[in-house]
């Protein structure tokens, strides 16, 4: 039996299901308004978040009830977002260009500190690890295969980055080339690239296809419920 609030959310499910699947016939104004309705609703979701566990907590307390130190330490970003708000006017948006240094200076510093500490030392680290010889005996992986398993990625790891090594001298016909070695490794570089972008596509794909299966299922199962309950 399906009670009155499963029959409303499963009913609005299955309306922005369809809205979503009209796109199958093109850009039209159903699919318009599912788009719009879910940017609008993400958006005061965020904005909602962004209040209650923000603004509120660690911005209007600290200044009305905190200690004079909090207060302080508060009053910077407040100070930053009064002149990031600045920048609706086209005569005072000078005013927030310290402002916005600061938050792209902090971003690049967090973006790059990340990518050393959360992406490059670990990959580092699994890529040594691969020729551990006692770990893969462990798992019982053979040592000849922990070996060319470890030389395969490192050869691949290798070559995608000689990919992106850019550095190159002119030609006498005026033409760019790298050195033949480069070449030559950056088009096999290529190869493993194009591999690592098909294997993702897939895992996109079987996602995808995954979520198409559980829509429809749902609006089946919705279905079925509704008419059995007459």
């Amino acid at each position: 039996m399906i009670f009155p609030l499963d029959l409303v959310t499963g009913l609005i499910s299955l309306i922005f299901t369809l809205l979503i699947f009209s796109y199958l016939l093109g850009d039209n104004p159903l699919f318009r308004i599912a788009v719009y309705l879910f940017v609008g609703i993400s958006a005061g979701y965020v904005g909602a978040i962004a209040v209650w566990q923000v603004l509120i907590p660690r911005l209007a307390y600290p200044i009305m009830f905190g200690t004079m130190y909090e207060k302080i330490f508060a009053a910077i970003p407040l100070i930053g977002g009064f002149f990031i708000i600045l920048k609706i006017s086209s005569r005072l948006s000078g005013a927030a260009r310290m402002a916005m240094a600061f938050l792209v200076g902090a971003g690049a510093a967090v973006t790059i500190a990340g990518a050393v500490a959360g992406t490059l030392i670990p990959q580092m680290n699994a890529s040594i690890n691969l020729f551990d010889l006692n770990a893969a005996a462990a798992v019982g992986i053979k040592q000849g295969e922990a070996i060319g398993n470890g030389l395969v990625i490192l050869l691949g790891t290798l070559l995608t980055l000689v990919y992106f090594h850019f550095g190159a001298k002119p030609k006498a016909d005026g033409s760019m080339r790298r050195f033949g070695l480069i070449e030559i490794a950056a088009w096999l570089g290529r190869i493993f690239i194009g591999i690592t972008l098909g294997a993702i596509f897939a895992g996109v794909y079987a996602a995808s296809l995954t979520a198409l299966i559980e829509r429809i299922a749902s609006m089946i199962n919705f279905i079925t419920k509704l008419f059995g309950n007459f």
